[in-house]
């Protein structure tokens, strides 16, 4: 950059080879530019010229190239003091070998994908080519979205996305839409026209599997998706018996803690909606936090009997634990039969 700089410059004193002694360029001479390759990157900063302006650049960039110089030096130092150094291991540890392995993992049921508008989802089907939904020419889609992801989330720039890439790949074109002054619906539209595609972004589908179009056009386009860490195969896990929780004597949480799978409110009212009532009395007793009924309904699976005698959850003996603690008394009462 220096010599670009100097080029066609008059210099204010004989300019010499460093060496040799030999004057490469005259006093009062303007410096060519086979004279500037003659001199060397460490004396073309020493070179005066009659233009100050030209000289003040040359001095900025020799500063800038300075520092940055000065930056890998430290970086440079730094890196090998690291490496002289070495690891700081554990007490008692005298070297640490970690081998990490790669491993290929296609896309399967219950891994995540998502786009750039907040769209996560997890697949649900994987097909063969020939039973996805195929265009008129013949083209099989690669993945279907539910459009039912799109009203209540009102994250309709994963729309225009698809409309913009149909285009633009029609097109042969490239687009990049910054985030906050992006393509406006007409743009797209006159893009859409532009390639010769329909101005809804709509084409009419045929199901893969009988061949038949479907009832209404569907929305077709090109989309970034891409696939995220959550794999299905790392979140695979089952519990038998394992820790439980000191306070609430439920199992813990996790696969991590080895934990139970957690039974929420919206489970607990699918499973009273079905009238299913004894496997939901199990799930929340005696598999949860029932620590008197855990203990006889292990004692009644050895004796071979198969009745469940649920007791009183320990959450309930916590929640009056919690009301004592607020100065309110709270007894459990228990119902005598009749004949006593």
């Amino acid at each position: 950059k220096i010599r670009h700089l100097l080029a066609d410059q008059k210099v204010l004193e004989d300019v010499e080879d460093s060496e040799t002694k030999e004057v490469i360029c005259q006093k009062g001479k303007k410096l060519a530019e086979k004279q500037i390759e003659r001199i060397k990157n460490e004396h073309l900063i020493s070179v005066k010229i009659t233009d100050f302006d030209v000289k003040e650049k040359i001095d900025i960039v020799n500063n800038e190239a300075n520092q940055y110089v000065r930056y890998l030096e430290s970086r440079y130092d730094e890196r090998i003091d690291r490496v002289k150094r070495g690891d700081e291991l554990p007490p008692g540890v005298n070297k640490l070998v970690k081998v990490y392995i790669a491993m290929k993992r296609k896309l399967q049921i219950g891994d995540k994908m998502a786009g750039r508008h907040g769209n996560k989802g997890v697949v649900a089907m994987v097909l063969p080519d020939e039973d996805m939904p195929y265009l008129p020419d013949g083209t099989p889609v690669d993945i279907v979205l539910n459009p039912l992801g799109v009203p209540s989330r009102m994250n309709v720039g994963q729309i225009l996305e698809t409309h913009l890439g149909w285009a633009a790949k029609t097109l042969g074109i490239y687009v990049a839409t910054p985030v906050f002054e992006g393509a406006k619906e007409g743009e797209i539209k006159d893009m859409l026209k532009k390639a010769g595609l329909p101005g809804t972004g709509q084409i009419t589908l045929c199901d893969g599997r009988t061949g038949e179009p479907f009832k209404r056009p569907v929305t077709v386009g090109y989309m970034y998706m891409l696939k995220l860490h959550h794999l299905v195969d790392d979140k695979m896990h089952a519990r038998s018996i394992g820790p439980y929780s000191l306070v609430t004597q439920q199992p813990l949480g996790g696969k991590a803690q080895f934990g139970g799978q957690r039974l929420g409110e919206m489970e607990v009212w699918a499973l009273e909606a079905y009238g299913a009532a004894y496997t939901l009395q199990e799930f929340l007793t005696v598999k949860s936090d029932d620590v008197t009924g855990r203990t006889r309904m292990y004692e009644a699976i050895v004796k071979g009997d198969a009745t469940l005698e649920p007791g009183v959850p320990e959450s309930f003996h916590v929640l009056i634990k919690e009301l004592q603690s607020l100065a309110l008394d709270v007894e459990l009462l228990e119902k005598k039969d009749k004949g006593e």
